[in-house]
Parts: structure tokens; C-alpha cells; sequence
């Protein structure tokens, strides 16, 4: 009742935002002392001063991962570890600054399993999306999971018959509506902030935790690929 006169869904959501505030506060305090504004003190110029940004982008990017950690849902996190590993074929998209996300994806499950593919072309991805089967398994990168693009290909790739996993930030928007699994990501990103690295990291965590979960789940065969993929590449390191 408290968390609901306070605004907030539940006790879960009051708790994050509550680590949230002693995180901002955290991050407050340390780029006053950097600036040396403690005390009343006049701080000692440009050193404190870049001292201070380090701190504040550091605490963005520290921010971004404690917020996905604690949006995390373990069964979501199954059910797409489910997906992968039952789809015949995974895809990899996102549109715009939410595509590097894509691309490192297939990269890194690339050393673990040939199934894997991300197209890079929006219009590539809509005509792809519209041939996909029950047997193909599409995951979307998407901050907002509001892009038209994104929502216009997720519903061709359901009217094929795929499914669908979302990494995104917003627990309710077009994208998590029509997906059947669904990570959030922690990280600000604003309209006007769009590239935000700092959600790029909670993404790419997200990433990992899909990859170290398929490797744990296929361990013989992943170690066995990752050998064939390093043995390919050893040659081009001096």
C-alpha cells in the first residue's frame, strides 16, 4: 500500500528505485569532492574538474549494469535460452545505434554456433522477417521498442511464425507487447541522448548472459566450435 501511494508498482520497483537514489547520491558526492566543493572549498581547477567526469561516466556505465541486474527476470532469461537453443536458425537486429548491439551479438555467438545471422539493411530485415518459420527464433535490439521500423518487422516475423525476444528498456511499449520473451535493460538514454553508451552496457550484459547461458547448455559442442573458430584465426595474429 506504501509503494502504491508512493507511485510505484510494487515492493521490487521500490526497492530499485531506492538503489538508484543512493546511487545518484553516491555519484553526487563523488564529483563535489573531485571538484573539491566539500567543506567549502573552491576546488583546484581543470584536474578536479576532469577528475569529476571520469567519475560521473564511470558511475553511468556502473549504473547501467546494477540496473540491469536488478531488472532482471531469471524466468525471461530461460525462456530466451529456451528459444536458442531450439530455433534452427537465430537472428540478430536493430536499427541504428541499437545494430552495433545486433552485430556484437552475432559475433560472439558466431564463435559458439554457425546459426546465428544479423541482417544490417532495415529493408533486408523487413523482407527477411516476412520468410522466417516456426523454426527460426528472431532477437531485437531496441532501447525504446517503439521504432516503427522494429515494430513493422516483429510483426511480419510473427506472422511467419517465429519467435520473438526483446532487448529493451521499457516494460510496456509496442515491442514487449508482441514479443514472447522479454530482457530489460537498465541505462538512461533520453530523446534527445540517443547512442547513450551507458545502455549499450547493460545490453551487451544481457548478450553475455544469453551466450554464457548457451554455452552452458551446449558445452561439448560450443568448446569443439570455439577450437575450430580460433584455430581459423591464429595464423592472422603476429
Amino acid at each position: 500500500r506504501f509503494c502504491r501511494t508512493l507511485g510505484l508498482s510494487g515492493y521490487q520497483e521500490f526497492k530499485m528505485q531506492m538503489s538508484l537514489s543512493q546511487t545518484f547520491s553516491g555519484a553526487k558526492e563523488t564529483a563535489d569532492r573531485e571538484d573539491g566543493r566539500e567543506d567549502g572549498q573552491t576546488g583546484d581547477g581543470e584536474g578536479a574538474r576532469k577528475r569529476a567526469l571520469t567519475d560521473r561516466v564511470l558511475e553511468a556505465h556502473q549504473l547501467a549494469l546494477r540496473e540491469t541486474r536488478m531488472l532482471l527476470d531469471e524466468q525471461q532469461l530461460e525462456r530466451m535460452l529456451d528459444f536458442l537453443d531450439q530455433a534452427k536458425r537465430v537472428y540478430f537486429f536493430g536499427i541504428s545505434d541499437s545494430l552495433l548491439v545486433a552485430q556484437e551479438a552475432r559475433n560472439k555467438f558466431l564463435r559458439l554456433t554457425d546459426k546465428v545471422i544479423c541482417v544490417e539493411d532495415s529493408h533486408l530485415m523487413a523482407v527477411t522477417a516476412s520468410m522466417l518459420s516456426e523454426e527460426d527464433f528472431l532477437v531485437v535490439v531496441s532501447y525504446s521498442g517503439a521504432t516503427k521500423d522494429v515494430i513493422q518487422m516483429v510483426r511480419l516475423a510473427k506472422k511467419s511464425g517465429a519467435k520473438v525476444g526483446a532487448i529493451t528498456h521499457y516494460r510496456k511499449s509496442p515491442l514487449t507487447d508482441l514479443s514472447d520473451a522479454v530482457l530489460l535493460c537498465g541505462g538512461q538514454e533520453g530523446p534527445m541522448d540517443r547512442g547513450s553508451l551507458a545502455a549499450k552496457t547493460g545490453q551487451l550484459y544481457l548478450v553475455d548472459l544469453l551466450y554464457q547461458g548457451y554455452f552452458e547448455r551446449n558445452e561439448q559442442q560450443c568448446l569443439e566450435n570455439r577450437k575450430k573458430a580460433i584455430a581459423a584465426v591464429v595464423d592472422k595474429v603476429y
